[in-house]
């Protein structure tokens, strides 16, 4: 996949080891249209192919991660509009996404912007971050895995509440409950992030991403199957270089040196 694409919504860059992605429309509070969807998922999915990258940062401005999707997109739609329309699928790329994805929240997170986090591995908060999905107060409800993903990270009661009565939830609420890693000041809320990233980018790439695929699937199987799966990417990793490299290391006390095979 060629990384010279011309991006009118986003910035993108790399640093130690770390792909950058930035959405970059700051007049609307980065609000998610069709348009900086598709560029968001293009830079995923191109740092996602490059050996140069082993873990992948999605983030904002310090105002504003995103504030929810573009309504002026969808308020004459009708449901075979929604349904032809690529929109929602963007999230769904997302999440195919082999490498570990952090996202970086400063500000606003809401409605769709607030999913868009959410789909990613791991948040890393602004202690300025507001989380919420008031879909509400515009007469319709998450779409793009709000309901589901609030849910599993902060309950039951909590998710009724913030979808049905539009409640934010703090940066602090947000890491009390669950769903952000962990609160930082709002002027080093990228810099950690990106430290952040690059610590987990210098870990053994294949274990990466078979960690990342069984942590999934504890939400989405039952714990035997999530048992039996965590068995058989365990056991694979023992066909790899690098678990002959790491091991090795350890004994003998050295760093390893990860050739991602």
């Amino acid at each position: 996949m060629s990384n010279d694409k011309v991006f009118e919504n986003i910035l993108v860059r790399k640093d130690d080891g770390v792909g950058i992605v930035q959405l970059n429309r700051p007049k609307a509070l980065n609000a998610l249209n069709k348009e900086t969807m598709g560029e968001v998922i293009f830079a995923l999915e191109m740092f996602d192919a490059d050996d140069e990258v082993g873990c992948i940062l999605l983030t904002g401005n310090e105002r504003a991660f995103a504030a929810g999707a573009d309504i002026k997109q969808m308020a004459t739609a009708t449901p075979v509009d929604m349904l032809n329309n690529p929109f929602i699928d963007y999230w769904d790329r997302l999440r195919r996404i082999v490498k570990p994805v952090v996202a970086a929240v400063s500000g606003y997170a809401l409605g769709g912007g607030c999913e868009l986090a959410m789909a990613c591995d791991m948040i890393i908060a602004s202690e300025t971050a507001k989380f919420g999905q008031p879909e509400i107060n515009i007469g319709v409800i998450p779409g793009a895995g709000g309901t589901q993903r609030m849910a599993r990270a902060v309950g039951k009661a909590l998710a009724m509440e913030i979808v049905l009565n539009g409640r934010f939830l703090s940066a602090d609420e947000a890491l009390l409950h669950g769903l952000v890693n962990r609160v930082v000041p709002a002027e080093l809320y990228l810099e950690e992030a990106i430290k952040f990233a690059a610590e987990i980018a210098a870990r053994a790439p294949v274990a990466l991403r078979l960690g990342k695929e069984a942590v999934n699937a504890a939400y989405e199987t039952s714990l035997q199957a999530g048992l039996a799966l965590e068995r058989r990417l365990f056991y694979m990793l023992f066909a790899t270089d690098d678990q002959r490299e790491g091991m090795d290391a350890f004994i003998n006390k050295r760093p390893a040196e990860w050739k991602g095979q």
